[in-house]
């Protein structure tokens, strides 16, 4: 098996600094010296070997700026002799842009899949590996040498979930239909009903709820969605379990994104009584709240490469 060296965009050295505290002796940290000039344009270096070596680069699609990086990066360690590829990408950013709804509307979902199919390919090979896609039709769209691979934080949600019950017996819930067959998946393994709510969109900024699925009077109800934006859709979704009777609402999320002031909002609500994400997003480590609770995808990534056949 070929040295693995690891390396990280600027906004993703936390999660690198995690993988490796767990990571085997022998994973190797790469160094980058980066600097930004004052028209704007930024400055990369290699400064480790990469040759003849298995390159782990982790990156988000999170803005332009850091999807720049991110190919950037990769491009620069093929070229200095990178044996394989493996592009980390916790939070793939602009995943609900999937398809075009209206006629002309750009899909950057597939864009951004189309520019990381450009790089240069490797002896071994380029793979592509995200985390609890919005859609796992993304996975479909990266062509040429890369190879996609979807990771799900099943586990995560289950254990958060479980942690927060504390025995108590509870409703899985989701904040609308089109996370609902994933949701019951979830529910089937943890034993419990699954909800979710039905929605009628007056516009295209505002929706209605007009039903949920299940009875979740006097229940406590953990509600799992995949990323929490602005936090709208589940301030809705909350206040409809709320007022169908839930006793108490709990939140899980695997990609925290908290635009704006979304979590403000969040907590400002009073509807619900804790938040778990996961580190996905470096949004997530800016909120200081007690209310938020930040688990590491840093053992789902290492796990992979130390079980998964390469």
């Amino acid at each position: 098996m070929p040295q693995k060296i690891l390396f990280a965009t600027q906004r993703y050295q936390y999660l690198k600094d995690r993988i490796l505290a767990l990571a085997p002796e022998n994973w190797e940290n790469g160094d980058i010296n980066i600097r930004d000039f004052p028209d704007g344009e930024h400055y990369h270096r290699i400064t480790s070997s990469v040759s003849g070596k298995e390159v782990l680069l982790i990156g988000g699609t999170i803005d332009d700026k850091e999807t720049l990086e991110l190919f950037d990066i990769a491009n620069g360690c093929i070229q200095n002799g990178a044996l394989c590829m493996n592009l980390i990408i916790p939070y793939f950013g602009y995943s609900t842009m999937e398809r075009a709804v209206q006629p002309g509307e750009i899909v950057k979902a597939k864009t951004r899949a189309l520019l990381f199919s450009a790089l240069p390919a490797t002896s071994l090979g380029t793979k592509v590996i995200m985390i609890d896609l919005h859609v796992d039709g993304i996975s479909y769209y990266f062509e040429s040498n890369v190879r996609p691979v979807h990771l799900y934080g099943k586990h995560f949600v289950r254990e958060a979930a479980l942690e927060f019950a504390q025995g108590r017996p509870f409703v899985l819930a989701s904040t609308d239909a089109g996370r609902a067959k994933w949701v019951e998946s979830l529910a089937n393994d943890l034993h419990v009903p699954a909800a979710f709510v039905f929605k009628r969109r007056v516009s295209g900024e505002e929706t209605h709820i007009t039903a949920i699925s299940a009875n979740v009077r006097d229940q406590l109800v953990i509600i799992y969605d995949d990323m929490v934006r602005t936090g709208g859709s589940l301030l809705h979704a909350a206040e409809a379990y709320r007022n169908a009777g839930a006793s108490a609402i709990a939140v899980i999320t695997t990609h925290g994104i908290f635009a704006g002031d979304g979590f403000g909002e969040i907590r400002d609500s009073g509807l619900i009584q804790q938040v778990v994400c996961t580190d996905t997003h470096p949004n997530a480590l800016l909120v200081n709240d007690p209310l938020l609770k930040v688990q590491s995808v840093a053992p789902l990534i290492v796990d992979h490469f130390q079980h998964i056949p390469q």
